[in-house]
């Protein structure tokens, strides 16, 4: 997998980011720009209540916008997890699901080809 190219714990889609991508369009999304000039988007991914920690969707581009990182992780956002695997999460995929597609039209992320 290349740098600009990453994977979600139990997805079967590989992410890439997109060559239309703008810097603009990060903040405009939710991302927030570190000290060290990388851009951080962190989402909670809660089940069925909006106020119940649940898991996170972290996603981290490169200052460059030539690497990506992303995971879905415990509420504590250290451990990755898999939410694919059981049906009690749903809500949740449907919810990570809605992230990437809105990320997926404004030019931030694309579906990498096979």
């Amino acid at each position: 997998m290349a740098k600009d190219e990453a994977k979600v714990l139990g997805d079967e889609r590989v992410f890439k980011i997109s060559p239309q991508i703008k810097k603009y369009a990060l903040r405009d999304t939710g991302f927030i720009k570190t000290n060290r000039g990388s851009f951080q988007f962190d989402r909670p991914l809660s089940g069925d209540s909006p106020y119940a920690v649940g898991n996170k969707l972290k996603i981290t581009i490169g200052a460059d916008l030539d690497t990506l990182k992303m995971s879905v992780t415990d509420p504590s956002g250290m451990k990755a997890v898999n939410i694919f695997k059981d049906k009690k999460t749903a809500n949740v995929v449907e919810q990570f699901n809605y992230q990437i597609e809105n990320l997926m039209e404004r030019d931030i992320l694309v579906v990498a080809p096979e």
